[in-house]
């Protein structure tokens, strides 16, 4: 074994060689290592060694105490062999003063220019180490020199305990901010008896901002300060004395901003009280409020300074209230970003993204939009203030500690960068030796299959993906603008101050409402704190509602159900738009609340605008068939299947009523023909897997062939909200098995499939209707395919072939759906179209579904599906054309209303003008008839004339006046209507 490698395993990078030099015997060396015997010159020499071992850089360690001892040396020899002593003795001493060596240099170089000063780190007589609290000695004289020597000693005191003491993060900072606190004094009174004598002392305040005000100094970095004099007679005398301060703070310790002064560098570094409350009413800006926020008095008149904060607090605390706020602090951060320079972004702990910046925005946003009326959250530092937030529920446990780890981490590791040469840095060295030391530096040592170097970069990755992610979460909630919007005396939602707002925004009963806000806000619980935060945003959605109190009462109902799940009121914090979408939801929708109630779980989709689409129907064909199936009891499986299709409905229903809801819509807002489409594809995979439940209820004999056909609107896919399933059953025997035991067996299965679908429950029946069976109500309820065929021959009528017209395969046998279909075809699509007599026969049909089926009492201006121009004008034009045309134009062929619309204004068929007046009729028809249906809770399909129910569903389609809305919709209804009639006159 070389001698230099034994060496080496204390931690000395140059294998050894060089510091066998230093630690050696003779007039250079330390006399640590006996190089004859590869070992420590004795026991006390082993201690030093391992505790040289143990710095962050031991080579530089050692190098220090070398360079260290050989100037105490120069008082004599008798005062390097003291120091060693006392090295080896004073174990404390040791680890402080080799801890300090061994991760800065430039305490290093300051104690080898002072040499004396090792001393100050001794253990004292009762055996405690130095005071590291951030205070100066008594200065003697009052002079610069003596300042900076006080300075310097306090400030390796408490680098000694930061390193050495296993101190916690809050402690260093504290001892750094009073030390700058106790600096500032000091070169105030200097500056002070500086000036002339006959000149009196001027009333001056010296307030703390940033990090110094907060109480987070870090090692190295500019104070920034604003100055107030009391009057106009301070002025001349203030000025010199901060212009001096600052002079005196350069030369000692570390550069003093006052840029933060009102017009930064331009303004005048001294303002009077009343110059700077001039300047805050008028002309401050956000960002000025928000420094304002870390305001703290530290020297000079401490009177004075607390004046003026108390003075300008009223202007701090209403600042989140100017439209633009939340904006402006959001734009400053990512000001702060683009200015970081590209190659230094991915290393910057404080500018860059994931960065302390990124945690004292969200933090300080947070701040000023809540703490407007909660006191508890006015704190100049940012763990204080963090941790205020998440006891008052403005942030969530886990959030909130996950930022206090990623704060202490990121504040951890610029203190070391910072330490390394007493330079202002934030960025991580990405040489691989400077890695090593960052990492030795933290306190991270090698384990087995990753060294040093990579768990320090695990752990920085983590926290700043974290702390990014969580910024985000934070600063762009949008629930902060919205309560930011809310002034804050109505925030503070006392009973008197609740009571007028609840009359201001149109509460029908406000006495009753006051009581859902107590029982929602009464108590010091976390559930109460977060609901006192929603509330005052929320009332302002629910007074936009033409009934408010629906509202709030849905809302205490959803929050009586789910107010003590942990996730609830965390969603409602946290979840992006989840509370405005919620409160315009249950303000506006009756079917949605009553679906809500029922599943308070669907609440979860209303954070994610991905959940706010439809899903893909083969994937609930197959969502819905595995739900079925995992029960073998009929009655569990049908109610799984229900379930299911209760929570498609709210997803639709929420997508419907939030696609006009501006700044609340998803991404991707859903017209009125997807919500027919995707209402459709539900009402399928619901068939489907009732059917695969009566048939294993219902089992029959082998090889019995069944389908179900949609007719109606199921067909066309343009189902509504209440729309029941328009079916057809087809069957087709198995070979040998007699006529009449297939057919019993068809009929038990459809049978089955009705009263699973229709059996009471607590979720939404869907009625199962088969009246356009042939012979309708008295035909028989299934038949066989060759049945449906000899009927269609023989006996069917030309409404019949008009109702085939949207016959599509919905479930079941899939060969025998598509050959009824092909069977369909001939009869809806018939050679040579129609003739005169058919024509005729249709119109007639027409007029009289108008003058027989309208009910008693309904206005057929203004009736959605027989009104005139509504739905049904337009679809008996459309299939008119169809049964004409569609033999010879293929492309006619479809089921849905407004495609075979564009498809015969593209054949040339219908008029373009008449197509385009028509799809509009028939579009706006469709959706008011959901909307009507969403406010109202159950179907109807006449719009009123006036009354809240029409407020809502105008509020539901876009808004706007009522009244004009009528006249809108008379207007395209009545073109669509006069489009109508010259096709079927045509």
């Amino acid at each position: 074994m070389t001698r230099p490698s034994r060496l080496a395993r204390y931690g000395f990078a140059d294998n050894g060689a060089r510091a066998t030099d230093l630690l050696g015997p003779g007039p250079g060396g330390l006399g640590l290592w006996d190089p004859q015997a590869q070992s420590p010159a004795g026991e006390q020499a082993a201690g030093l060694l391992d505790a040289l071992s143990k710095a962050a850089d031991p080579n530089l360690a050692l190098r220090q105490l070398h360079r260290l001892t050989e100037s105490v040396g120069r008082g004599g020899p008798e005062t390097a062999a003291e120091l060693l002593g006392e090295l080896s003795t004073d174990h404390g001493l040791r680890r402080r003063l080799l801890a300090v060596l061994g991760a800065s240099s430039t305490l290093g170089d300051l104690l080898v220019a002072n040499p004396d000063e090792w001393r100050t780190l001794a253990t004292d007589r009762s055996g405690m180490p130095p005071e590291a609290d951030g205070r100066l000695a008594e200065l003697d004289p009052l002079t610069v020199p003596a300042l900076r020597k006080a300075y310097r000693i306090s400030l390796l005191r408490i680098a000694a305990a930061d390193l050495t003491a296993g101190r916690g993060l809050e402690p260093t900072m504290d001892a750094l901010s009073l030390l700058a606190d106790e600096t500032l004094g000091a070169a105030y009174a200097i500056a002070v008896a500086a000036l002339p004598e006959a000149t009196p002392e001027p009333r001056l305040a010296v307030v703390a901002m940033g990090k110094c005000g907060g109480g987070e100094l870090n090692y190295v970095s500019d104070v920034d300060v604003i100055f107030v004099a009391a009057g106009d007679e301070d002025l001349s005398a203030a000025t010199t004395i901060a212009a001096r301060l600052i002079e005196i703070c350069g030369q000692v310790a570390w550069p003093v901003d006052a840029a933060l002064r009102p017009e930064g560098s331009r303004g005048p570094l001294v303002r009077t009280l009343a110059s700077h409350q001039a300047y805050y009413r008028r002309w401050a800006r956000t960002w000025e409020f928000q420094a304002l926020l870390k305001a703290r008095p530290a020297a000079g008149d401490l009177a004075l300074a607390q004046e003026w904060i108390a003075d300008l607090a009223p202007l701090v605390w209403h600042a989140a209230e100017r439209p633009e706020a939340v904006a402006d602090v959001r734009d400053m951060r990512r000001r702060i970003i683009d200015n970081v320079p590209k190659k230094e972004l991915d290393r910057e702990i404080k500018r860059g993204p994931g960065g302390l910046r990124d945690i004292e925005f969200a933090v300080q946003l947070l701040q000023l939009v809540h703490g407007r009326v909660d006191e508890t959250l006015r704190s100049g530092g940012t763990l204080p203030a963090l941790r205020a937030l998440v006891a008052g529920g403005y942030v969530g446990r886990q959030d909130g500690e996950t930022l206090l780890r990623g704060y202490r981490f990121l504040r951890g590791v610029e203190h070391r960068l910072q330490l390394q040469q007493l330079k202002r840095t934030h960025t991580v060295p990405d040489d691989p030796a400077g890695l090593r030391w960052l990492a030795a530096a933290l306190g991270y040592t090698a384990l087995p299959g990753r060294d040093a170097v990579e768990s320090f970069r695990a752990d920085w990755v983590g926290h700043a993906a974290n702390v990014r992610r969580l910024h985000v979460k934070l600063l762009y909630q949008p629930l902060l603008e919205a309560v930011a919007r809310v002034p804050a005396e109505e925030l503070r939602m006392t009973p008197e101050s609740a009571r007028r707002r609840l009359e201001i925004l149109g509460f029908a009963d406000p006495a009753g409402a006051l009581r859902h806000l107590e029982a929602l806000t009464g108590g010091v619980t976390r559930t109460a704190a977060i609901q006192r935060t929603l509330l005052p945003m929320l009332l302002q959605d629910f007074a936009d509602a033409p009934e408010p109190d629906r509202g709030l009462l849905s809302y205490r109902q959803v929050s009586d159900k789910l107010g003590s799940t942990p996730w609830y009121l965390r969603l409602l914090r946290d979840g992006g738009p989840v509370a405005r979408r919620l409160a315009r939801v249950l303000s506006l929708s009756r079917y949605a609340t009553d679906l809500l109630t029922r599943d308070p779980e669907a609440l979860r989709l209303l954070a994610d605008d991905a959940e706010l689409q439809p899903r893909p129907r083969e994937s609930l064909l197959d969502g819905f068939a595995a739900a079925g199936d995992r029960h073998a009891d009929a009655v569990k499986a049908i109610a799984a299947v229900r379930a299911l299709r209760r929570r498609e409905l709210f997803r639709l229903a929420c997508a419907d009523i939030l696609s006009h809801g501006g700044e609340l819509a998803p991404d991707r807002p859903l017209s009125v023909e997807e919500i027919g489409v995707a209402l459709s594809d539900v009402t399928d995979a619901t068939l489907n897997g009732a059917l695969r439940i009566a048939r294993r209820a219902k089992p029959g004999p082998d090889g019995l062939r069944f389908a179900v056909i949609g007719m109606g609107r199921l067909g066309g896919y343009e189902m509504s909200y209440p729309s029941d399933a328009d079916v057809l059953f087809v069957y087709e025997p198995p070979a040998g098995v007699p006529e009449s035991a297939a057919s019993a067996a068809a009929h038990a299965v459809a049978e089955e499939m009705r009263r699973l679908l229709n059996a009471p429950a607590p979720d939404p029946a869907l009625g199962v209707d088969a009246d356009l069976r042939p012979e309708g109500r008295q035909g028989p309820l299934v038949r066989s395919l060759q049945a449906y065929r000899q009927y269609y021959d023989r006996w069917s009528k030309v409404w019949e072939a008009q109702a085939l017209l949207r016959a599509r395969f919905v479930c079941g046998d899939a060969d025998l759906g598509e050959r009824f279909e092909e069977m369909a075809d001939a009869v809806r699509y018939p050679a040579g179209g129609l003739s005169r007599e058919q024509v005729v026969e249709i119109r007639r049909i027409k007029a009289r579904v108008e003058t027989e089926r309208l009910p008693r009492g309904a206005d057929p201006h203004t009736h959605t599906k027989l009104g005139r121009g509504g739905l049904a004008d337009v679809e008996w034009a459309v299939q008119l054309t169809q049964l004409r045309h569609a033999h010879a134009l293929p492309d006619l062929r479809r089921t849905r209303t407004c495609e075979a619309l564009g498809a015969e204004a593209g054949a040339g068929v219908i008029d373009e003008s008449d197509a385009t007046e028509m799809a509009a009729g028939w579009t706006l028809a469709a959706q008011v008839r959901n909307a009507l249906t969403l406010v109202r809770g159950r179907p109807t399909d006449q719009l009123p004339r006036h009354g809240v129910e029409l407020a809502g569903a105008v509020l539901l389609l876009g808004g706007g006046d009522p009244g004009e809305f009528v006249d809108r919709y008379l207007r395209l209804t009545r073109r669509s209507r006069a489009a109508m009639e010259r096709v079927l006159e045509s």
